[in-house]
C-alpha cells in the first residue's frame, strides 16, 4: 500500500523552541504547519527512512547502542494499533512517532510492560489510552525549523481528541519533564524506571486533553483541528494507495491557527 500524505493543518531538551514572544512562536509554527505532509508508513519501503532517522537519533542521545543495520525498530511497530507517521517538510523526511492507541480488542501498548501496576486498572475500567513513543526529528530541519517538535507532537494531541481519549501519556526521560508540563499540561504519575531497548531510565506522565483544551488552544492556537483532518489522520479505510489529499480540504485556513493579535 502507497503512503498518502495528509497536509496537517494550520519539546524541551534537544527540542526547546527558541525565546520568542507566544504569539510570533505560534504563528511560525502555523506557518511550518501549512508545508508539512503527514504520511502513514505501512510498507517496508515507507519505514526504512524512518527506522534509521530513529537511529541516528537514539544513537546520537546515547540511547542505544550501534548496529550493522543501523535502523532501529521493535515488534511494537508491527501492532495491529500502532500508526507510524512520518512528516515530511518540503518532500524531505524532518520528523517521526509512533502512537498506538487502546481499546478493547487491542489493549497492548508500549508503556504498559513497563508501567503496568498503574496502567491495568485504567484499562479494566474501560480508560482509552493514546501512548505515543519513538518521537525523533530531523537535527538540521529541527534546528532550521524551532517549531518542528510541536507540530510532530500535535498528532497525538489529535488523536486523543479523535477516540476521546482519557490519557494521552508521554513515557519520557526525567530531563524532559518540563517541557510537557508547560506545553500540554502533563502531570508525573511515576518517576523514572528502566525501558526495554533503551539505555537510560524513563519516567510517565499523562493529561485528559478534554480537561486542558481550552486552555491549550489559547495558548497554542494550532493545536485546533478539523473533525475532518482528524479523520483523515486516524481512520484507516479513508488512506487508499492512489489517495492525493487536496490540502485546502484537510485543513483550516492558515489565519485560522494564527495567535490573536
Amino acid at each position: 500500500m502507497g503512503a498518502a500524505a495528509v497536509a496537517l493543518s494550520p519539546v524541551e531538551s534537544r527540542f526547546a523552541p527558541r525565546p520568542e514572544p507566544q504569539n510570533n512562536f505560534s504563528n511560525r509554527v502555523a506557518e511550518l504547519l501549512d508545508r508539512l505532509d503527514c504520511r502513514l508508513a505501512e510498507t517496508p519501503e515507507e519505514r526504512e527512512p524512518i527506522f534509521r532517522l530513529r537511529y541516528e537519533c537514539y544513537l546520537r542521545e546515547g540511547a542505544i547502542s550501534p548496529n550493522a543495520s543501523e535502523t532501529f525498530s521493535d515488534p511494537y511497530d508491527d501492532s495491529p494499533n500502532a500508526r507510524i507517521f512520518g512528516l515530511y517538510l518540503d518532500g524531505e523526511l524532518a520528523s517521526s512517532i509512533r502512537i498506538h492507541v487502546t481499546s478493547p480488542e487491542h489493549s497492548d501498548f508500549p508503556s504498559y510492560h513497563v508501567f503496568e501496576d498503574l496502567l491495568e486498572p485504567e484499562l479494566r475500567a474501560g480508560r482509552v489510552i493514546v501512548d505515543p513513543t519513538r518521537f525523533i526529528t530531523d537535527r538540521k530541519l529541527s534546528q532550521l525549523n524551532p517549531g518542528l517538535p510541536h507540530a510532530t507532537l500535535r498528532l497525538c494531541w489529535l488523536a486523543a481528541e479523535h477516540f476521546h481519549a482519557e490519557h494521552f501519556l508521554v513515557a519520557i526521560r526525567t530531563e524532559h519533564q518540563a517541557f510537557y508540563k508547560r506545553t500540554f499540561r502533563h502531570r508525573l504519575i511515576c518517576d523514572a524506571r528502566p525501558y526495554p531497548l533503551l539505555a537510560k531510565p524513563i519516567s510517565l506522565m499523562t493529561v485528559d486533553v478534554a480537561h486542558v483544551a481550552e486552555e491549550v488552544h489559547q495558548r497554542y492556537p494550532f493545536f485546533r483541528s478539523t473533525f475532518f483532518e482528524r479523520r483523515m489522520l486516524f481512520e484507516r479505510s479513508l488512506w487508499t494507495p492512489a489517495q492525493s489529499v487536496p490540502r485546502a480540504a484537510t485543513v483550516l485556513s492558515i489565519d485560522h491557527y494564527r495567535a490573536a493579535q
